[in-house]
């Protein structure tokens, strides 16, 4: 017997589901040796949703990317970055992130969608193995499971924002203390210095809107912008190309509201385009200049 869908939930429920539930599901990805990872009808089930319903719901998430790839093929910047891209169509490049990578509509599949469009007989396999509010700790623990079973050539590394929260129950301590975020990080490194032939591209943490996240009525923690500045500079001193080392592509004077969703904390459309911007910047970079620590040297 198939789960029937809610029909009670009103258009403020769905509305929250779409934004705040919907981009950062992923049954597979998170339960990856249950048989029914695959099924669209327990997915649409566990947002009260018909299977038409969740179909047509994640087409429009998707469009969405599509759209934003095609407004950042305007630009002739990213045109021109993207003819000196150090690929050769048949990488294998594979995202190690938290739920800001993993959004549906977010900046890993607008990147996609940017390099299919864009590159002529490109055959990129992409591996999104972010799950929703990593820490380094969770994302160190399924490094090898998630990411490097796939042989990947290039990862993305985009953690470090969960590593920052402050639970709202104890707010004393940051839910990961620094020196085991430094501790991972490493960890992340080393790992990788031995199994990849190209260095690590590391995501530095955007800026959050604090205020907006701590008034959020759908989480129980806050990031302060002490905590979070800490974090992006255990990052953004790691080996490897290193995207937007200043943390500022969400503001050079502070994170702007448009670049984000109402809860200060994941990204809008806007946002998701800044980060693309700033990896493929940094993939030129990388490869004009053939080292690593690619790091903007007025920063």
């Amino acid at each position: 017997m198939k789960p029937s869908a809610n029909t009670s939930q009103n258009s403020e429920e769905r509305g929250v589901l779409e934004q705040y539930m919907l981009p950062f599901l992923n049954v597979s990805s998170q339960f990856p040796l249950y048989p029914g990872k695959n099924s669209a009808i327990t997915e649409a089930a566990l947002l009260g949703w018909t299977e038409q319903e969740l179909e047509q719901a994640r087409a429009n998430l998707q469009e969405n990317a599509r759209q934003a790839a095609l407004e950042l093929l305007k630009e002739d910047d990213i045109v021109d970055q993207l003819d000196a891209l150090p690929f050769d169509g048949e990488e294998c490049i594979a995202i190690l992130g938290d739920s800001i990578s993993l959004d549906a509509q977010g900046w890993v599949y607008i990147l996609g969608h940017l390099l299919d469009i864009g590159k002529e007989q490109i055959n990129i396999r992409w591996i999104n193995a972010s799950q929703a509010y990593d820490t380094t700790t969770d994302a160190l623990r399924r490094l090898d499971r998630d990411v490097l079973v796939h042989n990947p050539d290039w990862v993305i590394i985009a953690l470090g924002t969960f590593d920052a929260q402050r639970l709202a129950i104890y707010p004393d301590r940051t839910l990961i203390p620094l020196s085991e975020t430094w501790e991972n990080i490493q960890a992340i490194q080393d790992i990788l210095d031995q199994t990849l032939e190209h260095p690590p591209l590391w995501v530095s943490p955007a800026a959050v809107i604090t205020d907006l996240l701590t008034e959020h009525a759908l989480y129980d923690f806050s990031i302060q912008p002490e905590d979070l500045t800490a974090v992006q500079d255990v990052v953004t001193g790691k080996i490897g190309g290193i995207v937007d080392p200043k943390a500022e592509r969400m503001g050079e004077n502070g994170p702007q509201a448009w670049h984000y969703i109402p809860d200060g904390l994941h990204h809008s459309l806007t946002g998701h385009m800044q980060t693309v911007r700033e990896v493929i910047k940094t993939l030129v970079e990388i490869d004009q200049k053939g080292f690593a620590n690619i790091m903007d040297e007025e920063a």
